[in-house]
């Protein structure tokens, strides 16, 4: 199976200076848990629900003052709508990470989500990524 099969197609995205909030409510709005953001039509960073929670509210910083660029994630991991399943899930194996970005040449066409593959893949491999990607997080 390819990603091109299981992924949500479009995505929202923020740019960096896009406040804290905004991306919040966009998030809030679309029933998403993550945006890539983007910077002169290239992925620079991912905002994560988490990224949020942890990075601005539990750090106390004054949220209204805050952007994406201030709490992102900054190495994000990316598949191409080409790719096998199988390699998406080992991306996210490795690297912790419940979504993934999909690319092409020209940029962002998509998100595949851990839901996405458990809808779409077998029961096994999706069980077994989800155990492997849901493993407590060290910083």
């Amino acid at each position: 199976m390819k990603v091109r099969e299981a992924m949500h197609k479009g995505a929202h995205c923020v740019e960096p200076a896009t406040p804290v909030r905004e991306v919040a409510k966009q998030m809030r709005d679309n029933d998403i848990g993550a945006i890539p953001v983007r910077s002169n039509g290239q992925i620079v960073g991912m905002v994560t629900d988490r990224d949020i929670t942890c990075r601005a509210v539990a750090d106390g910083s004054d949220i209204s003052r805050l952007t994406a660029a201030d709490i992102m994630s900054r190495h994000v991991v990316c598949c191409s709508a080409d790719d096998a399943i199988d390699t998406a899930l080992q991306a996210m194996e490795q690297k912790k990470v419940r979504r993934l970005p999909v690319t092409d040449s020209h940029g962002l066409v998509g998100m595949l989500s851990l839901g996405d593959i458990s809808h779409k893949a077998a029961d096994d491999l999706s069980g077994e990524v989800l155990r492997a990607v849901s493993g407590h997080h060290r910083s």
